[in-house]
């Protein structure tokens, strides 16, 4: 494999219809085999450095499963020194500690994949960046004029008849969340995130559509659309995973979850209730504690400090809980093992996390893959963004597979039916989108 350090061209671009160039440009992305667009929604947040990025055409790229996969990404980072976007499959769980993932996999992602794209935009604002390859940088205008001249796709007309089918029926979640409970009372875990799938074989859907139609749902801080050749991420996230700016390293983990209701009052009442529901908190605090571990394998001594300790945050769906962890790091200290000693993230396994990710991977019935992992990109100067991989479709369009997984955090004092009607509040927007 061979890395190269080239200089990118920069030119700034005044947008006058933000939301219309935006629906204009991932139209025209849907040309390249490689393509990651990430996008902030307009949701208010702390920590924000872009409101959308697009990242399309590979220049270099890698692709691996587990074995040897960080080390494999910190030398492509390292040799690349540029921008590179991609995603981490949660099965890099078996590169990080002695652990398999041998369910059944239906969607054959790789487990990692990340490219440096030659065409790269940067939305903050009304103001477009975009960031070429000098290899491609006399293409930049005629790029421009394309987008702006491209005719917006249609949105929501996803296949029709789209059954879904359960991976785990319901009997059998009950079954699985008690033997849960039988080993937190046991005392080999505290809290574990367990996860079940939905999917539909021999099925087409149009990836852009289906994606459009889920992020108008849900709005969330962290959607992403991803494209490798015949496999997609359609994903409306509203969770970071990790981000480092500079010195700084933040992780912003979820856990607990209120639906919405129309009635304001009614509403109000929900997330007062999510608010001090004492089992909802103390699933959030144990990931917490969890977090604040992963990060001060890479802290500054003493510099790993709780911003947010479980605030209510609003979506378009549902109320969610969020605690923010915050750390400082060194200069020498590679952006990839900061990555590496804190994954897969605490919100998406459980307490203690390897003993947890062991007793997850024997109850569920399907290899996670991409699902609670995280999609995100490093920029030049070692700063990278990163979400967690939620309230995602997945889509081999080869194997005609579509496949959306759900979760929740078991806990000494979860109720298996309050919990199974958790996920299926999780699963409403994909559910809504497939079936239509």
């Amino acid at each position: 494999m061979s890395y190269y350090f080239l200089l990118r061209t920069t030119r700034i671009h005044k947008l006058q219809d933000v939301a219309k160039f935006k629906n204009k440009l991932l139209t025209w992305a849907q040309q390249f085999d490689d393509v990651v667009w990430l996008d902030s929604n307009n949701y208010k947040q702390n920590y924000a450095s872009y409101d959308a990025v697009l990242a399309v055409d590979a220049f270099t790229s890698i692709r691996t499963d587990f074995k040897q996969g960080f080390e494999k990404l910190k030398e492509y980072q390292t040799y690349c020194n540029d921008w590179v976007f991609g995603y981490l499959s949660y099965d890099l769980k078996n590169d990080v500690e002695a652990l398999n993932s041998k369910n059944m996999d239906g969607l054959g992602f790789s487990d990692l994949c990340f490219f440096q794209p030659k065409r790269l935009f940067l939305i903050k604002g009304n103001q477009l960046e975009l960031n070429y390859l000098n290899a491609v940088s006399d293409e930049i205008s005629d790029d421009l004029h394309a987008v702006e001249h491209v005719r917006e796709a249609p949105r929501g007309t996803v296949q029709k008849d789209i059954r879904i089918k359960l991976r785990i029926h319901k009997d059998d979640y009950f079954e699985k969340v008690e033997y849960m409970l039988e080993r937190i009372h046991r005392g080999d875990i505290y809290e574990a995130n367990f996860c079940q799938e939905f999917y539909a074989e021999d099925t087409q859907i149009n990836p852009l559509e289906t994606y459009q139609k889920l992020n108008s749902i849900s709005k969330p801080p962290f959607a992403a659309f991803v494209k490798i050749d015949d496999k997609y991420i359609l994903s409306s996230s509203p969770e970071r995973y990790i981000k480092k700016a500079g010195s700084h390293i933040i992780s912003q983990p979820i856990k607990g979850t209120a639906k919405r209701a129309m009635n304001p009052d009614v509403d109000r009442d929900l997330m007062i209730s999510l608010k001090n529901d004492k089992k909802e908190r103390s699933e959030n605090i144990m990931i917490v504690d969890l977090v604040r571990n992963d990060l001060s394998k890479t802290a500054l001594k003493g510099s790993v400090q709780v911003e947010e300790l479980c605030e209510i945050y609003t979506f378009d769906q549902v109320h969610q809980m969020i605690s923010t962890v915050t750390s400082k790091v060194s200069s020498e200290t590679h952006p990839v093992d900061i990555i590496k000693s804190t994954f897969p993230m605490g919100s998406m396994t459980g307490a203690p996390k390897i003993s947890a990710m062991k007793i997850i991977e024997s109850l569920e019935e399907s290899k996670r893959g991409v699902y609670s992992g995280a999609i995100g990109y490093f920029a030049p100067s070692g700063d990278f963004d990163f979400n967690v991989v939620i309230r995602s479709i997945l889509y081999n369009q080869t194997k005609k597979y579509v496949s959306y997984s759900v979760g929740g955090a078991i806990t000494a004092k979860s109720d298996a039916l309050k919990e199974y009607e958790e996920c299926l509040v999780k699963a409403k927007a994909m559910r809504m989108v497939l079936e239509n």
